[in-house]
């Protein structure tokens, strides 16, 4: 393995520590959902309703994980199940009012401390980060076979 690719992995092992939309305590922000309410309500955004095996599907997850997961968003009123409205068996989760409100606070919470941390970068710094994390995503997506809808 070159040296490049072992800052990349060591750099991205911290990335994943110091990820701030999930360590909001520590950029004085607390957080309205959890991990995976956070990433599970930001694909329901996007998407439209989704029933569980569309999430076990994007998100290459156990329906029994996926079933703990959205029963701990239904008593939280961020998603609510709805009958498909394209007329199949499946009810479907959607984000409720609610949920748009949290899932819009931790994003901006987020935008926030993004923006603090990145204080001295130039906007082509930012716009240069931005594009190569958006290829790396999008590289790891094609690999798995699950690409990520963006908005």
């Amino acid at each position: 393995m070159d040296k490049p690719t072992r800052l990349i992995e060591f750099e991205s092992m911290l990335f994943t520590r110091h990820t701030i939309p999930f360590n909001a305590r520590k950029w004085g922000a607390e957080r309205e959902l959890d991990r995976s309410a956070y990433v599970l309500l930001s694909r329901i955004q996007i998407d439209g309703p989704l029933s569980i095996s569309q999430l076990s599907q994007a998100f290459g997850l156990d329906v029994s994980t996926l079933n703990r997961q959205t029963a701990a968003m239904l008593r939280a009123g961020v998603v609510e199940r709805i009958p498909d409205p394209e007329g199949g068996v499946a009810r479907k989760f959607s984000i409720t009012t609610e949920g748009e409100r949290r899932l819009d606070a931790d994003r901006a919470r987020s935008i926030r401390s993004l923006e603090r941390v990145m204080a001295d970068w130039t906007p082509d710094e930012v716009a240069q980060f931005a594009g190569f994390l958006n290829r790396f995503n999008r590289d790891i997506e094609r690999l798995e076979g699950r690409p990520w809808p963006r908005p």
